[in-house]
């Protein structure tokens, strides 16, 4: 008896494996159409998920039965379970939006879903039936968030329920099908210990960026893409007075500040008639009257830096932002090219002036290759010399050793840490 070669044995069951993952999405298709043929979109919001569970269920059996489709127990539960995050919830993306250790969810096409886990990207195995299978999600997302997607706007931004920070792009922009990313939302801010665990930062960092808000430097956290930025700004958030009245403005908001006294802006896009926009400017003038202690931008990225400038020099001290930079001296770059932007007329060494003026502290997040994320550099602004910022050093991460390593510099600032009662040891 002739032997069967395994490559030929791994051909058959992966036919036999693609064939069954075919016969179940189409399962799942009729089912779903039978459901929606007998009961409109809006009577199977109504009902219960457990009733419904129980009409899933026959209806599967019954097909089951005319289709002559063998399944086993756990198959049929899986199925049931997918139609029921169908009518309910996102789809294919509900069990990775149920795994707390995802941090990104990004949809290249239809076929192929990536995810961070753990600050590492991994293919997945979920994928949707087609193009227009994934675009029904996709507006399914924007719809409950008040946006809409279509060829005469075919990028959107929007929030998920929790929190998490949805980009969808459809054609004519994208050449593939639509394309979708969501960055998950924390759900919770870290702990000082975390940070700690996590060797975000040394205890000598955390003891002095913590005194650095208390005595109410103003402060910028700059990084790239997914470095932490916003992470480390609500953990640092902890250490505002509850006494104090703080104002956050942010495009899709993800700030978890721990006091009570707190107003939170959100920007917003044009209607389908093209009026009701709502710029960050716009929310920047506005927070300046709400009479606030501290104004807390979730990323300054345009005009509204000229005047988060213009609240840190007026008395809004211990202000905070982030925003994108690859270095503490790139950061004053960027905001001498965002402030240009409000088309003011101010020069450069004007701009250069006001900002040396205005911020106190810039932290630098990096984020490795093994996904953790750094404060690679604490720099403190001493002034303007020549057609540049002067940045002293106070702590660096150094990737050779893999150590956060102080300079040796003592800030100027001790002594106003000093006058505010705040006490730190370097």
């Amino acid at each position: 008896m002739a032997l069967v070669p395994p490559s030929r044995v791994r051909d058959v069951l992966d036919r036999r494996g693609s064939g069954n993952a075919a016969r179940q999405s189409d399962l799942k298709s009729k089912v779903h159409r039978k459901l929606l043929q007998s009961l409109n979109s809006e009577t199977l919001r109504l009902i219960s998920k457990e009733r419904l569970r129980g009409e899933i269920g026959r209806a599967v059996e019954k097909l089951l039965l005319q289709e002559n489709i063998p399944m086993t127990l756990p198959e049929r539960d899986r199925i049931i379970e997918e139609i029921l995050d169908e009518v309910f919830g996102l789809g294919p993306l509900e069990p990775l939006l149920k795994d707390p250790a995802i941090s990104d969810i990004l949809v290249n096409n239809y076929s192929k879903v990536y995810v961070e886990r753990h600050g590492l990207l991994q293919r997945s195995s979920v994928q949707f039936k087609d193009d227009k299978h994934l675009l029904h999600i996709i507006e399914k997302m924007v719809a409950a968030a008040g946006r809409r997607i279509d060829e005469a706007n075919p990028i959107v931004a929007a929030r998920l329920a929790d929190g998490s920070r949805v980009t969808a792009a459809i054609p004519p922009v994208t050449l593939d099908g639509p394309a979708l990313s969501i960055r998950r939302f924390g759900g919770k801010v870290l702990s000082n210990d975390e940070l700690l665990a996590n060797q975000t930062l040394t205890v000598g960092m955390l003891q002095l960026l913590g005194a650095c808000v208390r005595a109410r430097l103003n402060m910028v956290i700059s990084g790239g893409s997914g470095s932490g930025k916003t992470t480390l700004l609500n953990a640092l958030s902890r250490f505002i007075p509850e006494t104090e009245r703080i104002v956050t403005i942010e495009d899709i908001a993800e700030l978890m500040m721990q006091q009570p006294h707190v107003v939170r802006l959100e920007t917003r896009e044009t209607n389908i008639e093209g009026q009701g926009a709502v710029a960050p400017r716009d929310l920047m003038i506005n927070a300046l009257r709400m009479r606030p202690d501290r104004i807390i931008v979730g990323e300054a990225r345009g005009p509204e830096a000229l005047d988060m400038l213009q609240a840190m020099n007026t008395g809004h001290d211990g202000s905070m932002t982030t925003m994108h930079a690859n270095s503490p001296r790139d950061c004053f770059h960027r905001i001498e090219t965002m402030v240009l932007m409000a088309n003011v007329g101010l020069t450069e060494p004007v701009i250069r002036q006001q900002a040396a003026s205005a911020i106190q502290l810039v932290v630098q997040m990096m984020r490795l290759r093994d996904g953790s994320r750094k404060i690679s550099s604490v720099a403190e602004v001493t002034g303007v010399s020549g057609e540049s910022v002067q940045l002293e050093e106070i702590f660096r991460f150094e990737r050779s050793g893999m150590v956060f390593v102080p300079t040796g510099y003592r800030p100027e600032f001790l002594k106003r840490l000093r006058a505010a009662g705040v006490e730190v040891e370097l």
